[in-house]
């Protein structure tokens, strides 16, 4: 017999790591979750991802693997892929994307050689590091332009963005963000792509699920490619994915793997395909409308207690708040906050006069709380806390909101039938 304990329990081989596991579900289950970029998953998708798929090796794709004993992976990833084409109305979908910024890079490989202009949104105006930013690989591999909102508005002007692609004429050009609150208008990108003679790609991660919910416009007939992460409104694992028309369908395939992978993440993929078949049925449209309907009157609640929003509110789930008129930074609001249990990210916003370690918001949003079941009155209450918290800011205070924190997150309980494992 082995040394190695195949049957082991985590708590038997690894105390510590069950014990971390343990501190990390009472700090999602005690707090409140208003990064706008995460979520919980069911407990069906936690336990895909914690199966035995982990083991297999599975390079290629469904049907043409370079490895034996793909017959049950196989059939996986297949309903992966077929569940997403549903959701979406796509004729080709790669599920294999090990995150987000993988499914881009392995996309514009896809669509241009390096050294191709690339013109996607400025990150401090809202974009992702993905985008061509010169910190990303993006911005090092293709020639980067960006274009911004106008920042007395914060919305796109996207007359000025055509002008600026006629002078840059960029080979691709990106549409999507992980900071804009606004509906885009990708009828008007897909317009300037094609005067201009450029691909059009919307990276749709952040709205992902409320596309999926009928509440956001699809990207999918106006982009040439679109790209997702699995793990924001879209309530999966964390994960990538790309969707296509057929006449791209072996570009991005072979982009993927195996220009930019190797093995699949099985256990990922079976966990994506929960997910998408989750958000297949009527309680998801019920979910992302929820969680729009949240947003705003969150926005409007704070708007109320003398916050800024940027844009002025928000179409979707997110919303940026500028800290100024409240002497604060993002930084020193994400630390005030989160003694608070409520956790929120620093973001940066249009012109900021700090910098990106320091900025001058906060971006909050909906998702997870959605997913807990909260409604209306519970953003009025959590606009009212934040503002405690960040108007007063003493020891006192913080541990008072603390309180009525914890007392708002247990009547919403998160993975109430987890079992402590240490």
């Amino acid at each position: 017999m082995s040394h190695f304990e195949h049957d082991a329990t985590l708590v038997q081989s690894d105390p510590a790591i069950a014990k971390l596991i343990d501190a990390e579900v009472v700090r999602q289950r005690d707090g409140l979750e208003l990064i706008a970029s995460e979520n919980f998953t069911s407990r069906a998708v936690l336990q895909a991802m914690g199966s035995c798929l982990t083991n297999k090796y599975a390079e290629g794709y469904p049907g043409k693997r370079y490895y034996g004993g793909c017959e049950v992976v196989d059939q996986v990833e297949q309903l992966a892929i077929d569940r997403v084409k549903q959701l979406y109305g796509v004729a080709h979908a790669n599920v294999q994307p090990h995150s987000g910024v993988q499914a881009n890079f392995c996309a514009y490989m896809a669509l241009m050689p390096p050294g191709e202009t690339i013109l996607g949104m400025s990150l401090p105006h809202g974009g992702h590091l993905s985008h061509g930013t010169s910190v990303s690989h993006t911005g090092q591999v293709w020639k980067s332009q960006a274009y911004g909102v106008v920042p007395e508005t914060g919305l796109m002007d996207y007359d000025q963005i055509r002008e600026q692609a006629k002078q840059v004429k960029p080979r691709l050009i990106i549409a999507g963000g992980s900071a804009y609150a606004r509906i885009i208008d990708f009828a008007a990108f897909r317009s300037i792509a094609d005067e201009v003679g450029a691909f059009f790609l919307v990276d749709m991660a952040h709205i992902a699920g409320l596309v999926a919910g009928g509440v956001h416009p699809s990207p999918i007939p106006h982009a040439h490619i679109t790209t997702s992460t699995t793990h924001k409104t879209l309530r999966g694992p964390r994960g990538g994915l790309i969707l296509c028309h057929a006449e791209h369908a072996k570009a991005v395939d072979k982009s993927v793997f195996p220009g930019g992978q190797g093995g699949p993440l099985e256990h990922v993929i079976a966990g994506k395909a929960v997910a998408f078949g989750e958000a297949l049925g009527d309680d998801f449209k019920k979910y992302a409308a929820q969680t729009v309907a949240n947003a705003k009157v969150l926005a409007a609640a704070l708007v109320d207690r003398g916050f800024a929003i940027v844009s002025g509110g928000t179409d979707t789930h997110l919303m940026l708040v500028d800290l100024r008129a409240k002497g604060l930074t993002g930084k020193e609001a994400e630390k005030v906050l989160g003694q608070a249990g409520i956790t929120v990210n620093k973001n940066t916003i249009p012109n900021d006069p700090q910098s990106p370690f320091v900025t001058s918001g906060i971006r909050v949003g909906t998702p997870a709380l959605t997913t807990r079941g909260m409604g209306a009155a519970e953003m009025v209450r959590i606009a009212a806390l934040m503002d405690t918290a960040l108007t007063q800011r003493d020891d006192a205070t913080l541990a008072r909101v603390k309180h009525d924190v914890e007392s708002l997150a247990s009547g919403f309980p998160l993975y109430p039938s987890y079992v402590p494992m240490a």
